[in-house]
């Protein structure tokens, strides 16, 4: 009898957080699919229920819970639920004590024991010092993003010590896959019918450097650039430092590298970085910018900052938002500083009250949205190269698309409002789209051409 067919297989997955942690959930469902079991999309008919959680901030924390609380809520009486990720590796305990009737916790180095937590006839927990996963040789992966674009993980685990972050404590040290792991992975995403390929790690700069290896992102870079087939190939966190002239060679002389670079700062104030442990400075910053915008035009540059650090004074805040106006970003994200216990900077003075970090935070959002719009203006009347993904969620006369200085689930989107139905014949694939209005984070465009 086919597995598929008999009671009890069906099994449905949460992914929670980073792009990363989709990955590794995604390795988890090829491995269940591989083994016979059936994916639904509903919780309320599923027999086994996966978390994928976070637990980088206390926000991601309470997102897992309240995921966790609601599926047991839902679920079918029968249904276990096994809970995976990030928040199990360094909370298991506490989430045991909260969910007691959890049938099984997996590490988030611990992805590949999926079929042992959920044929395990005993309640039970795999959760080791492997702390990040990382695929070697042939592990399943079903790629459950749209058929157009998936994630490349080439890396896992942190080599910095970022006052503000515990990444490195869940994740635990850096390790690089190998330049032919990689690339046996590209190849067979193509193979798939990916065409826009997403470089993920916790800081993709520090590729092959726990192997010291020299320049050994933007040799992988040049040697994926060296197939001929047609492709996007996008980077997603890149230090300021770690932008070499060669990567930035790279992007200028080949388009498939997406002209679009995530390029986390963090701040500008030099004494807050340094508090903060970071290795740039605001003249190597804005320095940065302004070589990348000279040598690539049309560059989109996507950074995330942060408000409330402790000690920031607001002279220094001031510096921020001055920043911002000076030196307009294309996508942010805004975060307010989270007091982490394990975390260097919760031990600092000059800890920043909630309220004066909400202002703030409220302040810099309005600002960086003014920003936005006048620079997504500045596309109004351009044809762009759009990937047409489907139809908006909020009408089917409405489609939706990316151009390339959209990230999937990160940016802003392309609502096409006059795309005649056999201009567009089929999505994923590649139109030219006319912008034609701006709404907020969003641009509007028609179809032209394919």
């Amino acid at each position: 009898m086919n597995p598929r067919t008999t009671a009890g297989r069906k099994i449905h997955f949460t992914s929670l957080g980073c792009a990363r942690n989709w990955v590794d959930t995604e390795v988890m469902l090829g491995m269940v699919l591989k083994a016979g079991y059936e994916m639904t999309p509903s919780h309320t008919e599923a027999d086994y229920l996966v978390v994928n959680t976070c637990g980088f901030l206390a926000e991601s924390r309470k997102e897992s819970c309240e995921t966790i609380d609601g599926l047991f809520r839902e679920k079918k009486k029968s249904a276990r639920v096994v809970v995976t990720g990030c928040m199990v590796q360094n909370r298991a305990g506490e989430i045991r004590e909260r969910f007691p009737d959890i049938h099984y916790l997996l590490g988030s180095g611990d992805v590949e024991k999926i079929l042992d937590a959920i044929r395990s006839p005993d309640p039970g927990d795999a959760v080791t010092s492997a702390r990040s996963f990382l695929e070697w040789g042939e592990v399943p992966r079903r790629i459950a993003t749209p058929g157009h674009y998936a994630y490349l993980k080439i890396a896992e685990g942190c080599a910095k010590r970022c006052a503000f972050c515990i990444i490195p404590n869940i994740k635990g040290p850096l390790r690089s896959k190998s330049r032919e792991q990689v690339m046996k992975e590209f190849n067979a995403l193509l193979r798939q019918g990916v065409f826009e390929i997403i470089l993920i790690a916790q800081d993709l700069g520090d590729y092959g450097k726990d192997r010291k290896e020299r320049g050994a992102l933007e040799g992988i870079v040049r040697e994926m650039l060296g197939d001929k087939r047609d492709f996007w190939l996008r980077l997603l966190y890149l230090y300021p430092d770690e932008i070499t002239d060669g990567l930035i060679d790279l992007m200028k002389s080949d388009s498939r590298l997406c002209p679009y670079l995530d390029m986390p700062i963090q701040h500008i104030n030099d004494a807050i970085l340094k508090s903060m442990r970071r290795t740039t400075t605001r003249e190597h910053i804005v320095r940065t910018i302004e070589t990348l915008r000279e040598r690539i035009p049309g560059v989109i540059i996507r950074t995330s900052l942060m408000v409330g650090f402790p000690g920031e004074t607001d002279a220094q805040f001031e510096e921020l938002v001055e920043f911002v106006q000076d030196h307009p970003l294309d996508n942010v994200g805004l975060f307010k500083f989270s007091l982490e216990p394990e975390a260097h900077a919760a031990k600092l003075p000059g800890q920043i009250p909630e309220d004066v970090k909400q202002k703030r935070y409220d302040r810099l959002a309005k600002m960086q949205m003014d920003m936005v719009r006048k620079r997504n203006h500045l596309l109004l009347g351009r044809r762009l190269q759009v990937i047409v993904e489907g139809f908006h969620p909020e009408s089917k006369s409405l489609l939706r698309g990316r151009f390339y200085g959209q990230c999937p689930d990160m940016d802003g989107q392309i609502i096409i409002n006059d795309a005649p139905r056999d201009g567009v014949k089929e999505f994923g694939k590649m139109y030219d789209v006319e912008i034609t209005d701006v709404a907020d984070y969003d641009l509007i465009g028609r179809v032209v051409g394919n």
